[in-house]
């Protein structure tokens, strides 16, 4: 039974969480017009249960191996080679995010990219995104202590999915949600706003310190410089290519560091299978605990099932789809909900997967290599990545395979480095220090100027968070004890239309008080521990359960508030663009007219004019002038969206524009007018032909 104890208790809790998703979609009439996404979301249920149960199967309970610390990585130093590597690695990608800093015209450019990526682009951009700079030493050693069990929380996101899919993505893309932050304000009101801005505040900024930490512990031990150091000069390249280029640069630049990080994290996987005679050796060789892919119930208090459950699973995974800015600004840069829609299903059935063994494969070759004596049995779990990675490799490859590191960090960092710009232009700039501002340019320069500035408060809390017992440790306590009121709140605004403005203020403020005072008294938390050993004091006791206690208490206080403080008639009833509804509504809502023909096309030559650039009222798309023939092609009127692209997929929507048709006409047929100044920023070039698209 305690093979399957794990199992039961994930998918079981897990299974109610995927099913609650669907009847929430299915009651607020989201299926009706994505019923295909219903498929999808069962069979990918099916294969992650499916899955689990095989290596549940093919692994056997008992006790794991004994670890140790000792043998640090200070010994490895690399030689000049992979010193060149690194240092043409980082010039490169600051040289191409600068090179897309062409596509940023406006701060909607910077924040989102103009809203034109494909499902592929999105897709690949996120794997650099879900792979941080923490994730190879923090899975690695993971993988090294506790074997394929430590992939749990890179396969454990579906349960999130149709929620995410079906009802979250539709508000945040539909409603224009420029931030979390915003959608508290209109969904809650203005003091929930300035609640959800400094948890989400603390969160991103406490996020990017993480990355930055582990990323200085391993060019540390690259160069011999110190951590701090090490750390500080990757923030600097980051800080440079975000703070010019914006969204854009930072998925151009994410599409060749997840694929690069795929690549590496894979091949040295392989590389040590191959080290230690094969796979069947290789599998021979794994503790019988370690092939199964669900550690204990309860045990060991250092990666427990349950705690990882509740810590990852259910807040981390709220915070990481939900309210983390970063990714949702990625999902916004798709070119319609639809796409997004299938880059999330590539992420999560296809990308995890593979992200899962690029990080902690190398942490189970390493197991390997140390049971056939290869390595010492007693080696410091968090140093196993970067010993692997000099046993299997040459140099050169190996600054390669460093350079991967940086990789990691710069494209997760730059990402939350967009995102904490994006709430403060939008949750702090705009509505508190300029609230008459209407220069685009100046929140531009604001943006940027933000990016820098968080850049150095997160290279400060280095030294606080190197004070953990380890990366994996650090990343588990910060998250559990900051997530999980507001991603409480978060799901119930979305799913509950009689969730009040006050209940949610309670559930923010008092759901993070009550979370406080777990650290201060621990024995709150024990009731909620259901049986998980404390596994230290003060911060560090119960520092994976402490979110099953904070999402408990906070939905306590969500549903008592919303009945002592019922919505008040000023409340009024939310609207189709911040609560689970009807997607033609919202869609509806969006667009400022009914829903047309998606898909429609047609071919165009572009025709740029002399004039000012003219957006749609209410919106940031172009507009552009059609000939009453080709409207009639299309079947749009003034007003309708229209995406416009340069032919050919290769380009994932680089070279594309959304738009809006004028009421104005084109001068003749087949052709599409715009103002010229327009062309350099989309990647579109005059007198071309181009694809022009309906989207519904």
């Amino acid at each position: 039974m305690d093979r399957w104890a794990s199992y039961l208790y994930i998918y079981g809790i897990g299974g109610m969480v995927f099913l609650a998703g669907l009847l929430v979609a299915w009651r607020a009439g989201a299926l009706r017009r994505n019923r295909g996404w219903l498929a999808v979301l069962l069979a990918g249920m099916a294969l992650y249960a499916l899955g689990h149960a095989g290596l549940q199967l093919a692994g056997a309970p008992g006790p794991l191996p004994e670890t140790g610390t000792a043998r640090g990585a200070e010994g490895i130093v690399g030689t000049p080679l992979d010193l060149a590597v690194i240092a043409v690695y980082f010039l490169g990608i600051v040289g191409m995010g600068a090179f897309f800093a062409r596509y940023t015209r406006s701060s909607s450019d910077f924040f989102f990219g103009g809203r034109r990526f494909s499902a592929w682009l999105v897709a690949v951009s996120c794997v650099a995104t879900t792979v941080g700079s923490y994730s190879f030493l923090k899975y690695s050693s993971a993988g090294f202590r506790f074997g394929l069990s430590s992939s749990m929380t890179y396969l454990n996101d579906w349960f999130w999915m149709p929620l995410w899919m079906l009802v979250w993505l539709p508000i945040v893309y539909y409603g224009r949600i420029a931030s979390v932050p915003e959608y508290f304000e209109r969904r809650f009101g203005r003091p929930a706003r300035v609640a959800a801005t400094a948890i989400l505040l603390i969160y991103l900024v406490g996020y990017i310190g993480i990355n930055f930490l582990t990323l200085g512990k391993a060019i540390a031990a690259l160069v011999d410089i110190p951590v701090f150091a090490a750390a500080a000069l990757a923030a600097v390249a980051t800080g440079i290519y975000v703070a010019v280029g914006g969204q854009t640069s930072v998925i151009m630049t994410d599409l060749a560091q997840g694929l690069l990080l795929l690549a590496v994290g894979i091949a040295i996987f392989v590389a040590g299978v191959l080290h230690v005679g094969g796979f069947a050796e290789f599998w021979s060789l794994l503790p019988p605990p370690h092939r199964m892919g669900l550690s204990a119930l309860r045990e060991p208090a250092s990666f427990p099932a349950m705690g990882v459950f509740w810590q990852d699973a259910m807040a981390g995974g709220i915070a990481f789809y939900f309210m983390n800015q970063g990714i949702l600004m990625r999902f916004m840069s798709a070119r319609s909900v639809r796409h997004g829609r299938v880059a999330m299903a590539i992420v999560v059935l296809l990308i995890m997967p593979l992200a899962a063994v690029s990080v902690s494969g190398p942490g189970w070759a390493g197991r390997a290599m140390a049971e056939a004596g290869m390595l010492p049995r007693d080696i410091d779990p968090d140093n196993v990545f970067v010993f692997v990675s000099e046993l299997v490799s040459t140099p050169g490859v190996f600054g390669l395979i460093m350079a991967t590191l940086t990789a990691a960090l710069m494209s997760t960092a730059d990402t939350l480095l967009t995102a904490v710009s994006a709430v403060f232009v939008n949750d702090i700039w705009r509505p508190f220090l300029a609230r008459d501002a209407t220069d685009d340019a100046a929140a531009l320069g604001m943006a940027r100027f933000s990016t820098v500035a968080t850049a150095a408060v997160a290279l400060l809390l280095v030294p606080v968070f190197n004070a953990f017992d380890s990366i994996y440790v650090a990343h588990a306590t910060f998250t559990a004890a900051v997530v999980p009121p507001m991603a409480t709140a978060l799901v119930i605004g979305a799913v509950w239309k009689r969730y009040s403005h006050r209940a949610a203020l309670l559930t923010l403020v008092g759901g993070s008080l009550l979370i406080f005072l777990s650290v201060v008294f621990p024995d709150l938390v024990t009731p909620f521990a259901q049986g998980v050993d404390p596994g230290g004091v003060g911060l560090k006791a119960h520092k994976y359960m402490r979110a099953c206690f904070g999402v408990s208490v906070s939905a306590l206080l969500a549903v008592v508030g919303t009945f002592l403080f019922p919505r008040t008639a000023a409340e009024g009833e939310p609207s189709p663009l911040l609560v689970a509804g009807p997607e033609e509504d919202a869609l509806t809502a969006f667009k400022g007219a009914a829903p047309k023909r998606a898909g429609a096309r047609t071919l165009l030559t572009l025709a740029g004019r002399d004039e000012a650039v003219r957006v749609a009222p209410g919106g940031d798309e172009v507009l552009v002038r059609l000939h009453p023939e080709d409207r009639a092609a299309l079947g749009v009127d003034a007003g309708d969206l229209l995406h416009v692209a340069a032919p050919g997929w290769w380009h994932g929507g680089l070279m594309s524009l959304h738009a809006r048709v004028d009421a104005a006409d084109a001068e003749a047929p087949g052709q599409l007018e715009l103002a010229r100044a327009v062309l350099r920023p989309s990647g579109l070039r005059d007198r071309r032909r181009v694809v022009v698209e309906v989207e519904g």
